[in-house]
């Protein structure tokens, strides 16, 4: 039998004065039973810098097709591809055809990765890519509980993600050949 997503809840307020985009979010996060808490915050950190309405969470981990988030238009079209952790360039290339933009958030083993990745990418236009410090990202994996009040505040490329308990500031810092 196949183990089953383990099912989250998150209420997360955003205040992106980057964007000039504020909102409260009630999400509902699948965790895939192979991926950690901290991939998972990763996504939610995705999220709340990305924040829209239309923006969605995909299926992930368990389908190739589908990104871990995307927005898309009223027609369909796929506004934003949003990618976590180390994708392989085969799946990069793909997504900068198939979106208007690419977003890469990436953590952990960078360098090996990004040595294989920057001369393949290099062509795709659309495709931004970031690092996450890893302690960043365990510090977010903390965050994590089946019930979640996360509020997120983004200033001058800064976000910080506080529950109550714990504040986390993240820097995503772009990446680049």
């Amino acid at each position: 039998m196949a183990l089953k997503a383990t099912i989250f809840k998150a209420d997360l307020q955003i205040a992106d004065m980057d964007r000039h985009y504020y909102g409260d979010h009630a999400l509902t996060i699948a965790r895939h039973p192979s991926e950690t808490d901290e991939r998972m915050m990763v996504r939610l950190l995705a999220f709340a810098l990305h924040a829209d309405p239309a923006l969605a969470f995909g299926r992930g981990l368990s389908t190739d097709d589908e990104p871990d988030l995307w927005r898309k238009d009223l027609t369909g079209a796929i506004e934003q591809w949003i990618e976590v952790g180390l994708p392989d360039a085969r799946r990069l290339l793909k997504a900068s055809g198939r979106a208007r933009e690419v977003f890469v958030y990436a953590y952990g083993t960078i360098a090996p990765w990004w040595k294989q990745l920057a001369p393949e990418i290099a062509r795709a236009g659309n495709v931004r890519l970031f690092t996450l410090d890893m302690a960043t990202t365990r510090e977010l994996a903390a965050l994590a509980a089946r019930t979640m009040r996360v509020q997120a505040t983004i200033q001058d490329g800064q976000a910080w993600l506080v529950d109550g308990q714990h504040s986390v500031r993240v820097e995503p810092m772009p990446l680049s050949g």
